[in-house]
Formats: structure tokens, sequence, C-alpha cells
């Protein structure tokens, strides 16, 4: 059904909690806010620079500022301080096994994605890593990585309805709706089940194995 299959990072392929939080926290203590990591977790999936300025209430100078701070730290630790989902190489083999095309769309930023798929030795499945620009006026939401990647990929318009985005948050489900693209949400990240259908996924999972029937 499925021919083109594009993997979220953060939350889907792999468990980003602790390098995420530890840098947010690293970055907002430099402006003396000190927060538990158990409350940083919406700072997995949105953009880095927005979700500062909806957190913190900074302005864009602070965020830029923000955003600098945490890969200062996620730059030289964070970006190892994660685990491979469960399942995720055996379906992202059989996934070439069977002749599918696989991306990463992520926004996080790509020079960090290839670092972290060539780290667990994963990035040879993958026919494109896509990512955000390191500038946060740049590509950085979600939207613009999935289309971003569906033009480096050479998906036409019609290709588009065997397409498919696999992600853990509504960013994902609402960049695929506004791409045209099916979506899955899986229910092992960071979002609920009740975020993911309430914006409209066309699919929930409880594992990666059960995007095979999907597929």
């Amino acid at each position: 059904m499925y021919d083109y299959i594009l993997f979220d990072l953060d939350g889907t392929v792999t468990d980003s909690f602790e390098g995420v939080t530890n840098c947010v926290s690293y970055a907002l203590k430099s402006f003396g806010i000190h927060i538990s990591n158990t409350e940083l977790s919406c700072f997995i999936g949105p953009p880095l620079f927005e979700q500062f300025k909806e957190f913190a209430k900074f302005d864009d100078l602070q965020a830029e500022t923000a955003v600098k701070k945490y890969r200062e730290r996620y730059s030289v630790t964070g970006w190892k301080e994660c685990t491979l989902a469960k399942d995720t190489e055996e379906l992202l083999k059989y996934l070439k096994e069977q002749g599918k095309t696989v991306a990463l769309a992520t926004c996080k930023p790509e020079k960090y994605a290839k670092m972290i798929l060539e780290y667990f030795n994963i990035s040879r499945y993958f026919d494109f890593i896509g990512g955000a620009e390191l500038d946060p006026k740049g590509r950085t939401g979600k939207y613009e990585v999935i289309e971003y990647v569906i033009s480096k990929l050479g998906i036409s318009a019609d290709d588009r309805a065997k397409t498919i985005m696999v992600g853990d948050t509504f960013y994902d489900i609402d960049g695929a709706k506004k791409a045209g693209i099916a979506s899955v949400g899986v229910l092992f990240g960071f979002g609920t089940e009740a975020e993911l259908n309430a914006h409209g996924a066309d699919y929930t999972v409880k594992g990666m194995k059960e995007i095979i029937n999907i597929i």
C-alpha cells in the first residue's frame, strides 16, 4: 500500500528524553531557571526556538541564546544520550528487503540526525536523511521538513498517496496532513493516543513491528 516511508527521530526511532531534557535544563539554567527534567518533555517534537519562546516566554533574542546554549551541550554529550526504539532495526531491514524507500524527516538539525543514525549503525537503511536547518529562521517546522524530504526523494504528486509519515506527536500528524500524505502515530513515544487521534492519525501502533501490517 505504501512505497515511501518517512520516520520521525525523537520519540519514534529513538527514545531521546534524557539527551533533550538534559540540554534544555542546561540552557534554562543559564537564565537562572531551574525546572525538573520531567516537565521538559514538551521540547521533544517541536522546533527548539519556538518551544523556548512558548515554554519560557522568551523573546526572539533570548530564544536564540537558549538554542545556542542547548546545542553547546548537545553537540558534545546530548546527542548520544538516547536509545534505539525496540524492533527499529528489524523493521528497517524488512522495509528495505521489500524494496521500500525509507527516509528520515525530523525537526532535529540534519547534522545531528545523521550523527545519531550512524552512531546506531542504521543509516544504511535510509535512502535520505532529512532534518531541520541550524538557523532557527530556516527550515525547522515539520511540514517544511516533510516537503523537503519529499522533494529530495523525487516523490510525485500522484505518489503522495503511497507515502506515509511515522511519528509520535501531533506535529508529525499535522505535518503529514498538510503535505497530503498518510500518517502513523506510535504510542511508545511522547504523544498520547488521544492527542494522535484528535489530530487525525490514519493509524496508531503500540510497537514498531505493527507497522508491517500497515505498509
